[in-house]
């Protein structure tokens, strides 16, 4: 998908170690505080916006820890809510639907529609360029700031 986010990166701490550390915590991003608990071996990062009244995207992340010798394998997976997915994709298929209105209209119209092929484009990039600038803003930020977090703990 295209809101999902996996980085690995290799510990010296052993695999207890890091649980030990991160797991029962609170990681607080942007006035949000998020949870880290433990389940099914894997540790989960999760948002705690019960009380929020603005609508925000925001992460889950999961936390895979693989011991490998004397190092740790740590692969950190973030992606979007369920329930704030439908909002991005429909603005991401909108702007989909207006740059191939575009491109048809610069394919088969004739040179009369030029206008109209050049609004459409750039109202699709523009509502594109804006949505994504405020997503790295939000939701990127969530997943970067919690995947910086994991890697300050995970240092020995």
């Amino acid at each position: 998908m295209i809101f999902s986010r996996t980085y690995r990166y290799q510990s010296s701490m052993r695999p207890d170690d890091i649980k030990g550390r991160l797991v029962g915590k609170h990681v607080k991003v942007h006035n949000m505080d998020f949870e880290v608990s433990e389940k099914d071996r894997m540790l989960r990062i999760i948002p705690h916006a019960e009380e929020e009244n603005e609508i925000k995207t925001l992460p889950i992340t999961h936390v895979e820890l693989t011991g490998k010798g004397d190092k740790t394998q740590v692969v950190i997976s973030a992606k979007m809510r369920k329930i704030d997915s439908g909002g991005p994709m429909l603005i991401l298929i909108f702007c989909l639907f207006l740059l191939i209105g575009s491109g048809a209209t610069f394919y088969f119209g004739k040179n009369e529609y030029l206008t109209y092929t050049y609004t459409l484009g750039s109202i699709g990039v523009l509502i594109l360029l804006v949505f994504w600038l405020r997503m790295e803003r939000g939701y990127f930020d969530y997943v970067r700031k919690i995947r910086d977090y994991i890697k300050n703990q995970s240092v020995a």
